[in-house]
């Protein structure tokens, strides 16, 4: 049966692949202060801007997506960005019942660590984050945050460590059947995002920039044929030494984990939470 369905996906999708670093900005529109330029190496740099009358912004892609492997680079807010949020996601809408695939990036106080917040939707059932102290400086240079999506797992990479695999279970809902839209989104999240709203933004340092490059996407378009199992992320799972540095990652800095948190959940666990 996941054969015939995998060969049905096959007949439906159709197969993108974009990693022409001088070819990607044309893939995607965009929505408030968003400039466009070249890095010190020629390369082409998308940069959101945020400041206190300016409002979000962001770029969205024209394209959507049902499965596939996203990756792009970002170089981080510098100094105090408390009170910002950074994204890299997929959704579906902003419905009761979207799905979506979270990479968002939670600014800090000067040196404290960025907080990257992880986070799976499926028909609207969300309350599934992954939180993570950057074990580096996200603003002195660009960093590979990568999402992986296909129908046994969702995977999330930062460079090349392999931090989360979210593993679908028959029973249990999962994003598997609507297209989704790829965003990068800057904005003003300071009722939640630092210390859990305890420390909001403080616009004497604005304006806020955060710098995307060399997005690369091989992934399934909606409304095509996508040539299911050609290319590794359809069948993409965690070998045993990717599983250690996700351990690793949750030993040395994991700050938030939904599957151990009774008192949001007080009727028990999402189910997913007891399984291996």
């Amino acid at each position: 049966m996941a054969r015939r369905s995998l060969a049905v996906l096959a007949a439906a999708l159709a197969l993108l692949q974009v990693a022409s670093a001088g070819s990607w900005l044309r893939e995607f529109t965009t929505d408030g202060i968003v400039r466009t330029g070249n890095d010190a190496s020629g390369q082409k740099v998308m940069m959101l801007n945020l400041d206190r009358s300016s409002g979000p912004a962001g770029f969205n892609s024209k394209e959507q997506f049902l499965y596939g492997e996203f990756s792009i680079e970002m170089k981080l807010i510098p100094g105090n960005s408390a009170g910002t949020v950074s994204c890299f996601y997929l959704s579906s809408g902003t419905d009761d019942w979207r799905d979506e695939i979270d990479m968002e990036f939670m600014g800090n106080s000067t040196g404290q660590p960025v907080v990257l917040n992880t986070n799976v939707w499926a028909n609207g059932d969300g309350k599934k984050e992954h939180q993570f102290d950057l074990w580096f400086d996200p603003s002195a240079d660009y960093h590979t945050y990568t999402i992986i999506w296909n129908p046994t797992n969702i995977l999330f990479k930062v460079d090349n460590v392999f931090i989360r695999s979210f593993k679908r279970y028959a029973d249990l809902a999962y994003p598997s059947s609507k297209p989704m839209t790829l965003h990068a989104t800057l904005w003003d999240g300071s009722y939640w995002a630092t210390e859990k709203g305890r420390v909001p933004i403080d616009w004497n340092s604005a304006p806020f920039v955060v710098s995307y490059r060399s997005f690369y996407a091989n992934a399934c378009v909606a409304g095509g044929a996508c040539h299911a199992g050609r290319d590794g992320w359809m069948s993409r799972r965690l070998d045993a030494a990717e599983w250690g540095t996700v351990r690793w990652a949750e030993r040395n800095y994991m700050r938030y984990n939904y599957c151990t948190d009774a008192w949001r959940f007080p009727n028990g666990l999402p189910a997913e939470c007891s399984r291996k």
